[in-house]
């Protein structure tokens, strides 16, 4: 094993990160907020080439805004018609101001109906079926917290051809962000949450 001047394990050209160094890393992950999840990406592919340049000086960060159009008319499949659709302006999507909400009749065993969830949900600022789809287009935003559940966007209902009304949702299955859509008249339980702008 050689050692550079300044203390570092180095074998031949190849980089050997000391412990010191680890530790170092660790702490500093950690003291700036960052998951296992953020770590894992900065070690994929070529992240760090990308990140060298602002480390060395030569390169900036830039902060990427995605700005999401809630007053746009949401996406309708075939068929379908939109029942409700609340409109909410432009939303810089920022997942520390949303919030996974449950009504209290959700909470343990205990599961409420969707008619009924949907009037508690009416002065809710839940976020629409606009937000759902931009999520599914960029899934590297929708936070790690939501995998294991069905989260769903109250802010639009759609009517489907069968006349009932139902209500679209994300889920994470088989390695993937996907979309599907629960009927009003069914149970909503614990891992149903609606997402919404936090207070």
């Amino acid at each position: 094993m050689l050692y550079n001047p300044k203390g570092e394990h180095v074998m031949g050209d190849a980089f050997v990160m000391s412990s010191r160094q680890a530790s170092e890393l660790d702490f500093a992950f950690e003291r700036n907020g960052w998951t296992p999840a953020d770590v894992k990406k900065l070690s994929v592919g070529d992240m760090l080439a990308q990140v060298l340049p602002v480390v060395r000086g030569s390169g900036k960060v830039e902060i990427v805004r995605h700005i999401i159009d809630c007053d746009a008319n949401p996406f309708t499949p075939n068929s379908w018609k939109v029942e409700e659709h609340r409109k909410g302006g432009e939303l810089t999507w920022n997942p520390t101001k949303v919030n996974l909400h449950l009504s209290p009749n959700q909470i343990g065993d205990k599961v409420i109906r969707g008619d009924k969830l949907r009037k508690e949900l009416a002065s809710e600022p839940v976020l629409n079926a606009n937000v759902l789809d931009y999520l599914l287009a960029h899934p590297n935003l929708i936070p790690e917290e939501w995998k294991g559940k069905a989260v769903f966007f109250w802010g639009t209902i759609y009517r489907v051809s069968d006349g009932n009304l139902y209500v679209r949702y994300v889920y994470f299955l088989g390695g993937r962000w996907r979309w599907d859509y629960r009927w009003l008249d069914r149970g909503w339980r614990v891992g149903n949450p609606a997402a919404r702008l936090a207070s």
